[in-house]
């Protein structure tokens, strides 16, 4: 526990994705510690879904005016954050992607002068990979980068990305991985609902995503067509996004389109992931695997891509790990975890991995390293 209780402003994407989650879960968890937490949002985070004590929520307001084809936002969430700060005299301002939320924060502190908070940014991974590497964005990446008080990242992957893409010197950014609520995430979660989903003969092969083109979700159908192919099972898609109709024309192509349930945007996909028999996540790149750490958490085997932050997430025999695109040999490696002979010891080694990222393990550093920037 930290010494001292801290009033601590949290914006991040409220949206179904692992920075939102990441963002929300630790400001539910600071507050449970004592802390006193303010998101800073334009719409309530989607786990943020009942009252917590500690825990409050100030939506950021965009004025509509014919003059703005595009609103302002980044403007609008400076001048929240200056209020927030002004009226609850938060200590730090703890902002998860670097773009807009870093920037704004900057801004933030500018209005504030001697009043301001500190300020925190939490890279995810497409904050530096992908809007960083825009020339659009990479010259006011790196500044609110460099004018951010401390810096954390997700993963050893995404600091080195950060350093050789940034310039920035290593000792800067602070490695301080995801975590999971492990009571949360657990196998036997009653009701059980494996009946919704498979034959008590057949086996449950699941993935979650935001179906964007990085996730690889056709790998995910041609991977379950190779192991449907081999022994009875059922592939359950959890989320939505661009690439779903792709995935469903791929499944017809294979013939198991009949095999495929879609269950769409789920607001909490515990008591669903505890059903699974292995997780496929074969994406195209990964800063960290949030999703692959809550289905190890549920018991879940997982076969995914050696690409990113995976492998500090994922380990033998827990999972098993295939280069980019290798579906043969993510069907092979699914089947093998599949075996009964090997299950039983794939899913408790997958709960005992994902025991080393408990929130109880994670959350303190993050306190920690918030009295260190705090001086």
């Amino acid at each position: 526990m930290a010494e001292r209780k801290l009033k601590i402003g949290i914006t991040g994407y409220p949206v179904y994705g692992g920075s939102g989650v990441v963002a929300t879960e630790l400001g539910l968890e600071l507050a449970r510690r004592g802390h006193e937490i303010h998101f800073i949002t334009y719409a309530q985070p989607f786990r943020l879904s009942r009252f917590v004590e500690n825990v409050y929520y100030h939506e950021v307001e965009v004025p509509i005016y014919p003059l703005f084809e595009y609103p302002p936002y980044s403007l609008a969430l400076a001048v929240e954050m200056q209020n927030v700060t002004e009226r609850w005299g938060l200590d730090l301002l703890h902002v998860h992607y670097a773009v807009p939320h870093a920037t704004s924060a900057w801004l933030a502190k500018e209005l504030l002068q001697d009043r301001a908070p500190k300020v925190v940014t939490t890279l995810h991974g497409t904050d530096i990979t992908l809007v960083g590497r825009d020339p659009s964005y990479h010259a006011i990446t790196r500044f609110s980068i460099s004018r951010s008080d401390g810096l954390t990242a997700v993963s050893s992957y995404l600091k080195g990305e950060t350093v050789e893409r940034f310039n920035v010197p290593p000792e800067r950014i602070e490695v301080i991985p995801n975590f999971v609520d492990l009571n949360h995430y657990r196998r036997g979660i009653e009701p059980c609902h494996r009946h919704q989903f498979a034959e008590p003969t057949e086996k449950v092969v699941m993935h979650i995503s935001n179906f964007r083109s990085v996730k690889r979700v056709t790998d995910v159908v041609r991977i379950f067509a190779r192991i449907a192919r081999e022994r009875p099972a059922r592939l359950v898609f959890i989320g939505d996004g661009p690439e779903r109709s792709t995935t469903q024309q791929v499944a017809e192509e294979e013939g198991i389109d009949h095999r495929v349930m879609y269950m769409g945007k789920q607001e909490s996909v515990a008591e669903i992931l505890a059903c699974a028999d292995v997780f496929l996540l074969p994406s195209a790149s990964e800063a960290f695997g949030l999703v692959a750490l809550e289905a190890m958490s549920c018991g879940v085997p997982v076969v995914a891509s050696d690409v990113g932050g995976i492998p500090e997430v994922v380990a033998e025999p827990a999972g098993i790990l295939r280069p980019v695109g290798d579906v043969d040999g993510m069907a092979a490696a699914a089947l093998d975890l599949l075996d009964e002979s090997r299950w039983d010891e794939a899913s408790a080694a997958a709960r005992e991995q994902a025991a080393t990222f408990a929130a109880d393990i994670v959350v303190p550093r993050y306190e920690a390293y918030y009295e260190r920037i705090l001086g």
